[in-house]
């Protein structure tokens, strides 16, 4: 089967969370024999943090402008079994406009990433420039990160016909247990980008605890951090950890703290991709608690919640054995129903049922 895929970005991890995202799932669609081909546009920010140039198996196809692209996109279209447009592709307009007249014989997909933001903007009347302006109901399919009330608020705010959530992964080959690095090491850790609305969690979760242990080590990775940031002597600051270096940065943590976007955490049932990533290294994760969280990591035993500096603190007292307990449990769940083989294989059963209902789409097996 061949998918062509308009996206974001495949060939910068650097503050986004699609990149690694794809990755996963693109290998796991390759080891699984299909061809996968990836437009992104090429634009300066990604370009100057690029890490990854090519991923065997697929084609990675970067484009100044949509133009250049369009003919090569048009054909390969044409030649596909499935066509994804994606949310924050750059060109989506476009590509949706593609995809309606040049694809009769493809499924076409549209995957939202980012479910809770676009639904967010449309409730404070904001145009969101990668949805059509028609809505989600020329698409064959829609999928979701976000799962629960998110999916039949996509049907009823933006017509879309069919909508299933496929939740975030991880690639255990990119992923796992690794050799601890003093740079990284920590009682307490938190990998992520600065956000405000993050910013009184991170307070309540890292930063009060911090202050409450001070003989205890923090370690805090992440970039756009301002000046003014409520730094304690216990806390060390990694500027960029770049992906190949997740794993250590899990690996040397006693414990590491997840905490959700605002939008994602009122809307429930969207698990960040650190949260599975984490898991996957065995790392014990303490996280804020969102509806649907029990669907992923069953709490108490394979996850560790808190809404409070107190609940925060008591975790990270927690003894040796069982947070290393904890971890384990996290690593064999993770490892069971949250790989990117496991995301695979519920995407191309979902394409599997749209097709029956799509005509003169071809088998997806």
């Amino acid at each position: 089967m061949k998918l062509v895929i308009f996206g974001l970005t495949l060939s910068s991890s650097w503050g986004n969370g699609h990149a690694t995202l794809w990755r996963g799932l693109i290998r796991a669609l390759t080891r699984l024999n299909h061809d996968v081909v990836f437009f992104e546009r090429d634009v300066p920010y990604y370009a100057e943090h690029r890490d990854l140039a090519e991923l065997p198996g697929a084609q990675l196809v970067l484009y100044p402008q949509w133009p250049q692209i369009a003919a090569r996109a048009r054909t390969e279209v044409r030649q596909a079994d499935v066509a994804i447009l994606t949310s924050y592709c750059p060109d989506a307009k476009a590509a949706a406009a593609l995809l309606r007249e040049e694809s009769p014989r493809a499924l076409s997909v549209f995957y939202d990433l980012d479910t809770p933001v676009t639904l967010a903007r449309l409730e404070a009347g904001d145009t969101v420039e990668y949805l059509p302006q028609e809505g989600l109901g020329g698409f064959d399919l829609v999928l979701s990160y976000t799962g629960g009330a998110a999916l039949q608020a996509l049907r009823d705010r933006l017509g879309a016909r069919q909508v299933a959530a496929l939740y975030g992964h991880v690639d255990p080959q990119a992923h796992r247990p690794a050799q601890r690095d003093g740079r990284f090491s920590a009682d307490l850790s938190y990998l992520g980008t600065y956000a405000a609305d993050r910013q009184p969690a991170l307070e309540r979760l890292f930063i009060e605890p911090a202050r409450r242990r001070p003989a205890r080590r923090f370690v805090l990775g992440g970039s756009g951090y301002p000046s003014n940031f409520p730094w304690a002597g216990n806390i060390w600051f990694v500027r960029h950890v770049a992906p190949p270096e997740h794993p250590p940065f899990y690996s040397s943590s006693s414990l590491t703290l997840n905490i959700t976007r605002r939008d994602m955490a009122v809307m429930g049932f969207c698990p960040s991709g650190r949260l599975f990533e984490a898991a996957a290294c065995a790392t014990p994760v303490l996280s804020d608690a969102w509806e649907g969280i029990e669907r992923f990591f069953t709490p108490g035993e394979e996850i560790l919640l808190a809404g409070s500096a107190e609940e925060a603190t008591a975790a990270l007292d927690l003894p040796p054995q069982q947070l290393a307990r904890i971890g384990r449990a996290a690593r064999a769940r993770a490892l069971d129903e949250h790989t990117s083989d496991c995301r695979a294989a519920q995407m191309l059963s979902l394409f599997d049922g749209a097709a029956s209902g799509h005509g003169a789409a071809p088998r997806m097996a």
